[in-house]
C-alpha cells in the first residue's frame, strides 16, 4: 500500500524551526564522551551540566546535579528518548563508523522515510539506552 502524503497546511507566517530538545543522562562523563566521539557533538558547558550542539540543533541535557525548571509534566528520564540524526554518507558507512567506535548496531540498514524523503537508517543506543538513528539520504 502506497503512503499518501497529506497536504502541507498554509500559515500566514513562517513555520517555526526546532531549536533544541531535552534528553536526560545518568552519567555526565560517559554521555559526554559518547555524544562527542560517536556523534561529533560540540560540548557546551551549562553550569554543572552540559548540552550537545550539532550545528543548528542542540540537545539540552538534564542529569546529575541539576534541578531544571520548568520540566515536562512527565519529565524525560534516562533511556527514554528516541532521536534521529542525518548521516551525510551512506548507511553502510554509518554502520562502519559505529562499529569502529565499539557501538552495537541494533537494526539496519533499513529503508525509512524522514524529512528528506526516502532514506536508509541504522539504529543504535546511547549509554543510557535511548534509541538513536542515523538516516542517510545518500543515493548508492
Amino acid at each position: 500500500m502506497a503512503r499518501r502524503r497529506l497536504p502541507i497546511a498554509r500559515y500566514p507566517r513562517e513555520v517555526p524551526a526546532l531549536d533544541h530538545v531535552v534528553i536526560h543522562v545518568s552519567d555526565w562523563e560517559r554521555s559526554n564522551a559518547f555524544y562527542r566521539d560517536v556523534l561529533g557533538a560540540e560540548l557546551v558547558s551549562r553550569g554543572p551540566g552540559f548540552a550537545y550542539r550539532f550545528g543548528g540543533l542542540q540537545l539540552n541535557c538534564h542529569g546529575p546535579g541539576l534541578d531544571p525548571e520548568p520540566v515536562a509534566r512527565v519529565p524525560v528520564a534516562p533511556g527514554n528518548s528516541d532521536l534521529c540524526f542525518r548521516w551525510e554518507g551512506s548507511a553502510e558507512e554509518a554502520v562502519d563508523h559505529l562499529r569502529r567506535q565499539g557501538i552495537e548496531v541494533e537494526l539496519g540498514p533499513v529503508d525509512r522515510e524522514g524529512t528528506g524523503g526516502p532514506g536508509r537508517s541504522v539504529y543504535f543506543r546511547d549509554p543510557d539506552g535511548s534509541l538513536l538513528e542515523f538516516i542517510s539520504y545518500a543515493r548508492a
